[in-house]
């Protein structure tokens, strides 16, 4: 399939709105579990990530495709839509048996909807908790730019719910028909699910990391597993059949409350994900330009 960029391609959601802010925020990958992982817990998606996906074998490199894969949805300019058929391409020859013993392929339109429709109630309700909560016009206006990201993604409008009163209807029904535990859903919430060492970075942090992995992992095991499940919406929660205690509500919001105060006043080399860095950095200096060449200055 090719990849070429098309005259009728459509384009990312706009700089400066809610998701130029959201994607790339070091924030956002705190959410990126939950979503992953509320994905999953669909049959045919968990049948087709549990059959085809590299995520045990290769935990990190999955995780940093999936995320520069995300970030040119949001910040990729032409290469948005080259993004989206070559995810569509990738996807093509995925298909099987779920767990209810029903053929599926990963591009039937209500599978792929759904892997693309979870990010926006994941990133409506985890903002609660590490940005703010999001007012009605920032709802609608993300909910809008959500939708430009699934005609990126080669997502028909007719299998998309065109507005928030025709989302939460669809989402409840997914909910209540589809979702349940799935295996690889079990595996991103257990605690003791085997890891290997992050395997990233310079040399020398890989080295000092591999060395400390026995001692480093149950810590981090615990600590994804807290955030996977409590930045989940609760009514997934629910559907998956996870436990939430007010106790651990409160240590959420303690950690939110740490969030909040300390990711807004990081430098901005900091706070976003270089990819998004650069397309906010070349926003600023196309808005530079054409203030200068505005008549009379």
């Amino acid at each position: 399939m090719s990849t070429a960029p098309t005259p009728h391609d459509p384009p990312p959601p706009p700089p400066g709105g809610v998701l130029w802010s959201l994607a790339g925020d070091l924030r956002g990958l705190l959410m990126l579990p939950a979503a992953f992982t509320l994905q999953v817990a669909h049959p045919a998606v968990g049948a087709g990530v549990d059959e085809h996906s590299v995520f045990r074998t290769d935990p990190w490199g999955r995780g940093e495709r999936s995320l520069r894969s995300l970030q040119l949805w949001v910040y990729g300019g032409e290469a948005a839509a080259e993004e989206g058929r070559r995810l569509r391409a990738l996807h093509a020859g995925i298909r099987g048996t779920d767990t209810r013993g029903r053929r599926y392929h990963a591009l039937t339109p209500a599978n792929y909807a759904w892997v693309h429709a979870t990010g926006f109630p994941v990133y409506h309700h985890a903002a609660r908790y590490l940005i703010r909560p999001l007012t009605a016009a920032q709802e609608r206006q993300l909910y809008a730019e959500w939708l430009q990201v699934g005609r990126v993604l080669g997502i028909h409008d007719r299998d998309m719910p065109q507005t928030i009163e025709e989302f939460w209807p669809y989402y409840r029904k997914v909910l209540a028909e589809e979702i349940e535990a799935t295996a690889v859903a079990r595996e991103l919430v257990a605690a003791d699910t085997p890891l290997p060492p992050f395997d990233r970075g310079p040399l020398p942090v890989r080295l000092i990391v591999r060395a400390l992995w026995p001692l480093l992992l149950p810590a981090f095991a615990r600590f994804r597993r807290f955030l996977t499940v409590g930045l989940m919406p609760p009514d997934a929660r629910a559907a998956m059949g996870l436990e939430w205690t007010d106790e651990q509500e409160r240590r959420l919001r303690r950690f939110g409350r740490l969030v909040r105060a300390v990711v807004p006043v990081l430098p901005e080399r900091l706070r976003y994900l270089p990819l998004a860095r650069r397309a906010r950095a070349r926003h600023r200096e196309e808005q530079r330009l054409t203030r200068a060449d505005r008549p009379g200055r």
